[in-house]
């Protein structure tokens, strides 16, 4: 059996020299509020909608295991989630990441997945398959 892409992911992320933190940004789909019909039954259908991020977290890489382990986790919040975006941010002269960098990295990821500028991030399904967004 092959790796899935993230366990490739994981697997890049531990093998660098100094292992970055991993950020996530999970996403919920909702519809805006000038929606028009079709986009209305295209959404009840399961499809269209925006991504708003519902759950951000850090993790070291060696703390996920799999895809699955990750999903499981994420279930404790409550918050069924559509895509999740992922990133690596490394420490700087063999220092690891402040939480205070940590924490802005996040909210850059935050507020580019909220505009729509999200093509620099890794981006997966709630199934584990990869995305690719063309816009």
């Amino acid at each position: 059996m092959s790796a899935s892409h993230f366990e490739l992911l994981l697997h890049a992320a531990r093998s660098q020299p100094e292992p970055p933190r991993l950020l996530f940004v999970f996403t919920v789909a909702t519809l805006p509020p000038d929606a028009t019909a079709e986009q209305k039954q295209r959404f009840k259908a399961g499809d269209g909608g925006e991504l708003e991020p519902a759950i951000v977290v850090d993790k070291d890489p060696h703390a996920p295991t799999t895809f699955e382990a990750l999903t499981a986790e994420s279930e404790y919040t409550g918050k069924g989630w559509r895509v999740v975006f992922v990133a690596g941010l490394s420490g700087q002269c063999s220092s690891a990441t402040s939480a205070q960098q940590t924490e802005h990295a996040l909210d850059e990821m935050v507020e580019a997945v909220r505009h729509g500028n999200f093509g620099r991030y890794v981006a997966y399904d709630s199934r584990g398959e990869p995305l690719g967004f063309f816009l």
